[in-house]
């Protein structure tokens, strides 16, 4: 075997430059989330039919747990391929075993919902998380300086992953607590895995991937109200399903812009708190597009819920994206009324659902805290603008 194709199987897993120019997603990390989509569209549409027959809790507090693993794997995935993607063939087989793992968990998601049943679940999340084990022994042979790092993930993994499937054997409501116990567990290894020294993830790439997914949550949104058109436009045209899927549309166009109205990217000593909080932007977004079918139902079936129930499956979603995008992306970079217009915004569309056309007003809350914003951030930039670069007096 020539040592071209030694190298092209096998190449040894040393850290990426953080600062590496023109750093761009993969087609296999695009592939990767594209097999995601699966396990967050099974994930959406089990939360639309627990809330639509009126299990609240029981719904969300599945949905909750479900994407947790969806999320964590994907997340974990994404910043060791920031640092360490080597692109050989075992590397790329190890990713290929990892989307096989996000399958079996979108397999696990029903019985996870209707039956608490978290067996196929775990299994596929195990599949995710010892495939990562194995990439990160080969960082620790491999990348001598950060070696204590990947040792540390390694061994953390694992000693979480037996808490999880100990897990399975608890019942009796406990069991809720002992997964809040492991979730705390699973944000605590990278904490103290990176305490040696960080690894090189790269910002842009990182900040480029996050908004892929984003775009990917995002889509449960706009499927969602592609339903309400076709309900609407269907035979027998129905103004009400019209008005829905406009003002979904809307709200997610909104949601679109809000994020990514600005380049933003964790920054070391921020990077934990900002990747951890989209957990709860990528859970929100998926959510929007279940609310927005919960209503479609509303109309279009005899309701088990309420009209100011069903109101709140889309508020509820929408208020929380529209806060934890504002505390990561505006909070830490800007002043003024920029730090007010999100959070009341978000207030007032908790109070939408006491209103008639709940998702309309909705959409006209969060299109207006989307068009302060931009207002204020591009006077802001012209005031940057014109301080920076004076212009030059005309009696000169």
């Amino acid at each position: 075997m020539t040592t071209a194709a030694r190298r092209t199987w096998y190449r040894p897993m040393r850290s990426r430059s953080s600062t590496e120019p023109n750093r761009a997603s993969t087609p296999l990390e695009l592939f990767f989330d594209l097999c995601f989509v699966v396990a967050v569209a099974q994930s959406a549409t089990l939360l639309e039919h627990t809330v639509a027959d009126d299990h609240f809790v029981h719904g969300v507090r599945s949905y909750l747990m479900v994407f947790f693993a969806i999320w964590w794997a994907w997340m974990n995935f994404t910043w060791f391929s920031s640092a360490y993607d080597t692109d050989d063939d075992i590397y790329r087989l190890s990713v290929l075993i990892s989307i096989v793992g996000a399958l079996v968990i979108a397999a696990g998601v029903p019985p996870a919902f209707e039956d608490q049943n978290f067996l196929i679940a775990t299994v596929g999340y195990s599949v995710m998380r010892f495939a990562n084990v194995g990439q990160w022994i080969r960082a620790a042979v491999s990348d001598p300086v950060h070696r204590a790092a990947a040792t540390r993930y390694a061994i953390g993994i694992v000693v979480v992953q037996v808490g999880w499937w100990l897990n399975l054997l608890v019942h009796g409501g406990v069991e809720y607590w002992v997964f809040l116990g492991l979730v705390v567990a699973e944000l605590l290894v990278p904490i103290v895995a990176e305490r040696p020294g960080m690894t090189p993830w790269h910002p842009g790439h990182i900040a480029e991937r996050y908004g892929l997914f984003t775009l990917i949550v995002l889509g449960e949104a706009v499927l969602a109200a592609s339903v309400a058109f076709q309900g609407g436009l269907g035979s027998g045209a129905d103004a009400d399903l019209i008005w829905l899927a406009s003002a979904g549309i809307i709200i997610v166009f909104s949601m679109w812009w809000l994020y990514f109205d600005r380049e933003t990217a964790p920054t070391p000593g921020w990077n934990f708190l900002w990747g951890y909080g989209h957990y709860f932007i990528f859970a929100s977004a998926a959510a929007v597009g279940a609310g927005l079918v919960v209503n479609v139902d509303h109309h279009t079936s005899e309701p088990h819920i309420s009209d100011t129930a069903a109101g709140y499956a889309i508020a509820i979603p929408v208020a929380v994206y529209t806060l934890c995008v504002w505390g990561l992306h505006y909070v830490p970079h800007e002043r003024g009324l920029l730090l007010f217009t999100p959070p009341v915004g978000a207030a007032l569309i908790l109070a939408a659902p006491f209103w008639p056309a709940t998702a309309q007003v909705i959409a006209v809350l969060l299109a207006l805290v989307v068009a302060i914003t931009v207002v204020l951030t591009r006077r802001a930039l012209d005031l940057s603008t014109s301080e920076s670069y004076p212009q030059d007096d005309p009696t000169d």
